[in-house]
């Protein structure tokens, strides 16, 4: 029986997920698949750069692993870019790397039987902006009620980062206003289930989530701020983009 490949350490989910050449008929494009560990080793090497010895200490794994990733990973970026396909990043076997993230997530030990939702909060209502949230409200769950509730600060970090903390903080699902697709692309590969779209008090929207009768859409855009819409529209910090 083949053996379950070690997971890669990654600093954070990225902010942008795809790449698309301009004046083409998307629909029609094949879509090259680029993972998320292998993003990770690119943004090492050649942004961040490091070293392959280095690279392979951050993510845990062996240099010769780095190796064949990066590889990997250069060959699909200049296939996309030399053939114009478009290129998404996805999938992997993968965690955040817990020590170098950028937020220390200190939270209560979560119960084997919790459910934990985090909310975007600001002075008692659900923020009407992910990637610009200053708080999550974070709310432990059992047997149908709320046993207990902190608030997480974000340090003004991007929809990326945010994800990445929320999957340290161990949430299972978000509450919040206005997102964007790159961030709600971020909470699906940190596996954080997403209902979007609410406003008012969190401690309501919570109750409702409880009682199965939140009205939330998973594909709320982020039109709370009073952005004007269109192609390319940015919703704020953090390249959450549509």
């Amino acid at each position: 029986m083949p053996r379950t490949p070690k997971s890669r350490r990654i600093l954070r989910f990225p902010d942008y997920y795809s790449f698309i050449p301009e004046e083409t008929e998307a629909e029609n494009l094949e879509t090259i698949l680029l993972s998320l560990d292998e993003y990770e080793t690119i943004r090492l090497l050649d942004y961040e750069k490091l070293n392959q010895e280095e690279c392979a200490s951050r993510m845990g794994v062996a240099r010769t692993t780095v190796t064949a990733m990066y590889e990997n990973a250069r060959k699909k970026l200049i296939t996309a870019i030399v053939e114009g396909r478009r290129l998404a990043i996805t999938g992997g076997n993968v965690e955040i790397d817990r020590e170098r993230n950028l937020l220390k997530v200190r939270m209560n030990e979560k119960g084997d039987n919790s459910m934990r939702v985090a909310a975007t909060y600001d002075n008692g209502n659900v923020f009407g902006h992910f990637g610009r949230t200053e708080q999550f409200k974070v709310y432990d769950i059992e047997d149908g009620k709320v046993v207990n509730s902190q608030i997480l600060g974000t340090n003004g970090e991007g929809c990326g980062a945010l994800a990445g903390i929320l999957n340290i903080a161990k949430v299972d699902a978000l509450i919040c206003g206005g997102i964007g697709g790159g961030a709600q692309r971020a909470l699906q590969e940190a596996g954080i289930k997403l209902y979007a779209g609410v406003s008012g008090s969190t401690d309501d929207a919570v109750d409702a989530l409880i009682a199965g009768t939140l009205d939330a859409s998973g594909e709320a855009n982020c039109d709370h701020h009073g952005h004007e819409h269109g192609e390319g529209h940015s919703c704020g910090h953090g390249g959450c983009h549509h």
